[in-house]
């Protein structure tokens, strides 16, 4: 039985941890945090730093794979360990590359992918240098995730607001439509993709507020992002799952935004919706196993349940009875214990054949399920 270890305990790794039980493996998890979303599900839990050199060195080093659910973690000792023979997905290069948006966006440049056009900058006062960039928006080169680290910059007076560190300057696109697609990359360099998924964010936030899996595309749009996606997988030279997220602009162009090296929450309804999950996938790639059936069942939307503003403490599922007694409607509760405004605490999945209906059940487990304290 292989040994397979997840760095990071948080949602991700408790759904990778529900999808293990279907396979030959004992699992290990390393978190600073015993009480964290994954921590009861694996076969071991180890407490520690996943940004720690020698953390996360010593809890790799017994192990036959070791994979991520977050990428703030230490590469340094992910190199070492795939240099002695751990297996490490995704790649340390190509995570290195990822976790930076800086480099991030350096590789797109140098692999002639798409994305919109950009300016690195040091610090707050070389953005006035740039001006002839706004509105744009601007991204932490390192740090940021789930909407954290992106300041939107409409005009030189809301300078004042800007992030004063590395980062990089991206000219705000003129969007239609956001939609993400997911490739999976074994070690023989053979893809799957999963059909894309259209998102609509909440602007206050920044964060998904629910999503739409077909997205609605034009096939020459669909032919464009799936080509996108698999050189862009190429490039990173890495077994792995990649969720890539990308802009079509009011005029057709696809342009890629950024790159996830691991499972992601635009993949969450593919644990109901689609053949092989997300995180069914991951463990073929961790195992060696045959690449799963990324094709859909049925139509799917996704909500994501999030903290309402105003509260904060012991979370309490206000609707939750409500939402559980929809038809082909699935309720995850990521198992978090205190709720925050804007902390992800689940998330709903709802198949069906007609994307209205998906639309309109969508909006209504919106109204009725509410995470307060």
């Amino acid at each position: 039985m292989k040994k397979v270890g997840i760095l990071g305990g948080g949602q991700l790794g408790r759904m990778l941890l529900q999808e293990a039980a279907n396979y030959p493996v004992e699992t290990w998890i390393m978190e600073n945090d015993p009480e964290c979303s994954a921590a009861h599900l694996c076969h071991h839990f180890v407490k520690g730093d996943i940004k720690d050199f020698d953390a996360v060195y010593q809890f790799g080093k017994g192990l036959d794979a070791i994979t991520i659910e977050i990428e703030a973690v230490n590469v340094d000792a992910l190199e070492k360990l795939e240099a002695e023979g751990v297996k490490v997905i995704p790649s340390p290069a190509s995570l290195r590359i990822i976790k930076n948006k800086i480099r991030q966006k350096a590789f797109y440049k140098e692999n002639n992918i798409p994305t919109a056009d950009f300016a690195i900058v040091q610090n707050k006062q070389e953005i006035e240098s740039y001006l002839q960039f706004l509105p744009a928006a601007q991204k932490l080169g390192e740090g940021g995730y789930d909407g954290k680290g992106v300041q939107l910059l409409h005009g030189p007076d809301e300078l004042a607001l800007a992030f004063d560190a590395p980062s990089v300057l991206e000219k705000k696109v003129d969007i239609d439509k956001e939609v993400a697609v997911i490739v999976a990359v074994n070690d023989k360099g053979e893809t799957a993709l999963y059909p894309p998924v259209e998102m609509v964010f909440d602007p206050y936030l920044n964060l998904l507020d629910y999503q739409i899996a077909p997205a609605d595309l034009q096939e020459k749009t669909l032919w464009r992002i799936e080509a996108i996606a698999r050189t862009l997988a190429k490039a990173l030279n890495s077994p792995g799952l990649f969720a890539v997220e990308l802009f079509i602009d009011k005029k057709g162009e696809v342009l890629v935004n950024e790159t996830a090296p691991r499972v992601h929450n635009s993949g969450h309804h593919t644990i109901e919706a689609h053949y092989s999950s997300q995180y069914d996938m991951l463990w073929r790639l961790l195992l060696g196993y045959p690449l799963g059936n990324t094709a859909a069942i049925l139509p799917s939307s996704l909500v994501n349940l999030i903290g309402e503003k105003d509260f904060s403490g012991e979370v309490v599922y206000q609707g939750l009875d409500e939402v559980l007694a929809m038809e082909d409607t699935y309720v995850h509760l990521y198992g978090k214990k205190q709720t925050k405004p804007g902390r992800k605490m689940g998330h709903v999945t709802i198949i069906g054949k007609d994307r209205h209906d998906l639309v309109r059940k969508a909006h209504l487990v919106k109204r009725t399920l509410k995470v307060i304290a």
